[in-house]
This record gives structure tokens, C-alpha cells and sequence, in this order.
């Protein structure tokens, strides 16, 4: 795609990039660009915000289209990397790693989410068609569909053998149902893809077959949306939307001290603003009060061993947390194995001292991913 310039007319569906580069995002309406403006993301990643002026006359980009009749794995990177969902795409089709198996989890990783639950159960035909695009785009022939165990019944039309997982959190966290469901144990610094598995969220690969049959990208997104008293409901909603404008839309105030989090409760991320918007892959919008979320404290570690007890990664909590505290990230990876963890947050949940550990977990991988690559250049 073109760089994008303010001014610009685009259409519904049209990949939109700002340095003529590989990355894009799909425009969700019709309109023209109003304004390109620096974007804080998570951990202070800078990020860029695209404002379009909606018209009132839709006109839909073409260009998949006339490049669906070739569903090869550079036409999926090349228009739905950004589409509902993100499906994974980065390796299909990768002849030095090839992918064998692809996963299609009908199961929402953190509690109270029921985003990919329902896409399966509502989308089966699209989720079925998202199947037999990639099988063919990427030669992929063994297929897993994962859901509940209770609901293990109904899905084996779709198009894969149907794998139930315990509803305990969190049993369906892709490391977790290598081990449990496919006996592998996924090393530290390791993915599923490099033993041969794709996980794909059940709405992405809808998205997949929808976009074919249509010749269409999807621009809107389902999501979980759990109110301050733990209500949730499902909302589809344009990918782009301010989260502000959703919860105005669903009579949900948000007043000072109020958390904002994308995602779930275990493993969700609070945002700072009601401007920030709804991304391809955020199955869950959240509102805690004040008085509900977990206040965190500088009390030290009491060496009560909760965290320990329901680490799933078998990890040294209590003593790894000491060396992020003092901001020895490396020091806690090689020691205490910081790579392992899953970022569950079950540590966190139990932890009678409130350590945010989770967040100084997350905070650490981060800072580890801005090191490493220069670090391994200059070796």
C-alpha cells in the first residue's frame, strides 16, 4: 500500500500504511484522513493514530477482490494480517519451519471473556470456510478445534477433530495445551510454531473465511464488555472505535479513579484514556471501580509460598520477583527462569503482600526484548 498523507480518500477495507512499508492497518470506514498524530502504546511504544472523516456514501476497496481467487500465504499476509482477530500468518507457508498442525482455539484465555466462545458457536460456517483457506493456503492438514470440555459436542463439521480443555484457568493458554493436550513442553524462548503449531483465535480465522467468500476484509470486531459489576455482554463494534464512545454507547459511566483495562481480569493491561481504540485483537473491554481493583502496596514478600503453589510454569515466584523489584532483569531471567512464565497472573491473585508481580514480570520482558537484539548484534 501507498503512504498515507492527511487528506487522503480511502475506501472500506483499503490497507492503509504510513511509510509504504510492510506494516498496515485495514481502513474500517469510508472517509478521508483527517489526522496522523503520535500514539503512546503500552510500555511507552510509540504508536500512530489514524483519525478518518467518515462520509455517508460507503465505497468498498477492491483489491482482495481480484487476489482471493489465490489464497497463497503472501495474499493472507498481504491484505488480513490486521483483520478481526490478527490471525497469525507470520509463518505460514515457511518451507524451513513448516507448520503442521493449526489450533483453533474456540476458548478465551482469562475469565469472565466468552469473545471466542461465541464466535464458534455463532460463526461455525465462516470458521469452517477459515479452515479450508488455510489448509490450502499453507498445506496444512492436521486441524484442532479447542472448546470446553462440556461443549466438545456439535463442532466436528467444522473441520478438524475437536479437543475439549478443563474450564480451570488458565487450561487454555497455548503453553499449557502443548503440554496437557499435545504432550509437548514448550521451552523458555520457545513458541508453539517451532514444533510445527498455529494457534489462531476462532474469530480469525472467521475472518479468514469470511474475507473469501465475500471478497471483503471484515472491519468489525466482537468483543467481551464487562461492566463494574461484573456483567458482561457480547458487542460488535468497528475495529478503531474509541473505547470511550462503547461504553457511552452501553450506559457505562466511567468517573476518576475508574481502570480501564483491555482484556480480561487475570491478564488484562489498564489503558490511560478513554481515546485509546479498539484493536484487531482486543476480545475484552473492562471498567473497574475504585473500591473493587486491587490496590497494590510495598509491603515485602512474606515467603508464604502462594505463588509457588499455583505457578503453572513450575517457577520460583517468590525469589524471582526479588530481582525485579531492584530492576535486575537479567539477573532474574538466568536464575529464576523469567522466560517460562506464561503471564497467567494467578501469582499476583493470590500474593497477600500485593506485589504487582505480573506487572513487574511484564515490565522486565519488555525491557529484556529492547536489550537482546542489540546485545545479540553486537556479539
Amino acid at each position: 500500500p501507498a503512504a498515507l498523507k492527511i487528506g487522503d480518500t480511502v475506501k472500506t477495507g483499503q490497507r492503509l500504511a504510513l511509510y509504504g512499508g510492510a506494516g498496515y492497518v485495514i481502513a474500517p470506514v469510508t472517509g478521508t484522513v483527517a489526522a496522523v498524530a503520535p500514539f503512546a502504546g503500552d510500555f511507552g511504544r510509540d504508536e500512530t493514530a489514524i483519525t478518518i472523516t467518515a462520509s455517508s456514501i460507503e465505497a468498498r476497496d477492491d483489491q482482495f477482490a481480484d487476489a482471493r481467487r489465490e489464497p497463497s500465504p503472501e495474499t493472507l499476509r498481504s491484505f488480513l494480517a490486521a483483520a478481526p482477530g490478527r490471525p497469525a500468518l507470520e509463518r505460514l507457508g515457511d518451507p524451513q519451519r513448516p507448520l503442521k498442525t493449526l489450533v483453533v482455539c474456540g476458548v478465551d484465555e482469562d475469565l469472565l471473556v466468552v469473545t471466542q466462545q461465541h464466535v464458534l458457536r455463532a460463526r461455525s460456517h465462516e470458521v469452517a470456510s477459515g479452515i479450508r483457506v488455510l489448509k490450502q493456503a499453507a498445506g496444512i492438514e492436521d486441524v484442532v478445534i479447542l472448546t470446553l470440555r462440556e461443549a466438545v459436542q456439535g463442532y466436528g463439521h467444522i473441520g478438524g477433530r475437536v479437543v475439549g480443555v478443563d474450564p480451570v484457568y488458565p487450561s487454555a493458554h497455548p503453553s499449557l495445551v502443548m503440554y496437557h493436550i499435545f504432550g509437548r513442553e514448550v521451552p523458555a524462548g520457545q513458541t508453539p510454531e517451532d514444533f510445527g503449531f498455529c494457534f489462531m483465535r476462532a474469530e480469525a480465522v472467521a475472518a479468514v473465511g469470511a474475507a473469501f467468500e465475500t471478497g471483503r476484509i471484515p472491519v468489525t470486531k466482537v468483543l467481551t464488555l464487562i461492566a463494574r459489576d461484573g456483567t458482561a455482554r457480547l458487542v460488535e463494534t468497528l475495529i478503531g472505535t474509541r473505547v470511550g464512545d462503547i461504553f457511552e454507547r452501553y450506559g457505562i459511566a466511567v468517573v476518576a479513579g475508574d481502570r480501564i483495562v483491555f482484556g480480561g481480569p487475570m491478564r488484562g493491561k489498564a489503558a490511560y484514556s478513554l481515546d485509546q481504540p479498539v484493536q484487531p485483537d482486543t476480545d475484552a473491554l473492562m471498567v473497574l471501580d475504585a473500591a473493587s481493583a486491587s490496590q497494590v502496596s510495598e509491603y515485602p514478600c512474606v515467603n508464604c509460598g502462594e505463588c509457588v503453589r499455583v505457578c503453572p510454569a513450575r517457577m520460583q515466584i517468590n525469589l524471582l520477583v526479588r530481582y525485579l523489584e531492584a530492576g535486575k532483569y537479567e539477573d532474574g531471567a538466568e536464575s529464576y527462569d523469567l522466560d517460562s512464565c506464561v503471564e497467567c497472573g494467578l501469582c499476583a491473585y493470590v500474593c497477600v503482600s500485593k506485589i504487582p508481580i505480573l506487572q513487574y514480570i511484564s515490565l522486565a520482558k519488555h525491557e529484556l526484548a529492547r536489550v537482546r537484539p542489540t546485545e545479540d548484534a553486537n556479539a
